[in-house]
């Protein structure tokens, strides 16, 4: 397995993107009108936004690739959270899809095409739904959620999320009763992801990557379908055009860019499982109890202001800190042997 060791961050000061000039840039573009839900990159002209927005600095995170603005109606998830600044959620990345370093994705997804797109979803169903992405801005009514997100590696966000909860897609699926497990599956396109094309740029994954929960997990509300982030639709780096968020878990059961969810009775054989067993287990819930075999899972270094590398460390909270909501899911189970 080839793990790479994060690059020195190239972000500088000027270039990030703060709490305030985020809820400043929403506010302009609601009154300019410039808030879409139909297709996610829809052609728009961006550079009078960026007139208003100011030199080139603050523009690059939008450029990077050409987003549309989103909106989502505000929920109390995560309110009062510290939000990691845009640029710094839109450059340091895993997703080795794209290449294993924190940067390559940024760098070698700009061109990715996601229209049109079909996300299926089947298997234990008695309603296959088979859905394009303008479907799903259509279909579910969409919110924006401050969650945090926790990497394995041990360092960790606040991402203001929009999308809409999962268990709406499972339900309009009508689940058999013999359903117990999702499946989720990444688009396979080896001509777009470089690290599919090649073992050495995707760090010798057997791709598609596949993840999954149980169904009472994805049932669970906080179990999040993301279209997009920090306002605009999501970015290729992020996961375009849709990609799961489970905040109690760590940031790889997170699969982007998914096509495929399928409904199971058995545990599904998940990527990294599959690829590390010892080191990363199928529930991957967040326990600061529970070290990696390489490092401790007790503390995360936290990337907010300032440089990456001298961000703070913080301890890590048992779930991520949404003990409150999950733990009944997982009364009885043992988290050390089950991790």
């Amino acid at each position: 397995m080839l793990i790479r060791v994060p690059k020195k961050s190239e972000i500088k000061e000027h270039e990030l993107t703060p709490e305030s000039v985020y809820h400043s840039r929403r506010d302009i573009l609601k009154k300019l009108g410039i808030v879409t839900a139909t297709l996610p990159f829809a052609a728009q002209s961006q550079a009078n936004i960026f007139d208003i927005f100011g030199g080139d600095d603050e523009k690059k995170a939008d450029v990077l690739f050409q987003r549309s603005a989103l909106t989502g109606q505000p929920s109390t998830y995560g309110a009062g959270l510290p939000l990691t600044p845009e640029n710094k959620v839109l450059t340091y990345n895993n997703f080795y899809e794209f290449g294993t370093g924190k940067n390559d994705p940024v760098d070698n997804s700009q061109s990715f095409k996601v229209d049109p797109w079909k996300l299926e979803v089947t298997g234990l169903v008695n309603n296959p739904i088979s859905l394009s992405y303008e479907d799903l801005l259509k279909r579910f009514t969409l919110e924006e959620r401050l969650y945090r997100m926790r990497c394995v590696e041990a360092w960790s966000m606040n991402i203001p999320w929009i999308g809409f909860s999962l268990g709406d897609l499972i339900r309009a699926a009508d689940p058999l009763g013999s359903a117990k497990y999702v499946a989720f599956e990444t688009l396979y396109d080896p001509k777009q992801m470089p690290g599919q094309a090649s073992q050495f740029v995707g760090g010798g994954i057997d791709y598609p990557y596949v993840e999954g929960l149980r169904l009472d997990e994805a049932m669970n509300d906080l179990t999040l379908l993301s279209v997009g982030l920090y306002g605009q639709t999501l970015a290729p780096q992020n996961g375009a055009p849709v990609r799961l968020v489970v905040p109690w878990k760590y940031g790889f059961k997170s699969i982007k860019s998914i096509v495929k969810i399928h409904l199971l009775e058995s545990q599904p054989a998940t990527t990294w499982n599959l690829l590390a067993r010892h080191e990363y287990g199928f529930y991957a819930n967040v326990n600061p109890q529970v070290d990696h075999p390489r490092w401790s899972q007790g503390s995360e270094r936290f990337i907010g202001e300032g440089s990456i590398f001298s961000s703070r460390r913080q301890p890590t909270a048992m779930f991520n800190g949404y003990q409150e909501e999950v733990a009944s899911l997982y009364k009885g189970l043992d988290l050390r042997s089950n991790y």
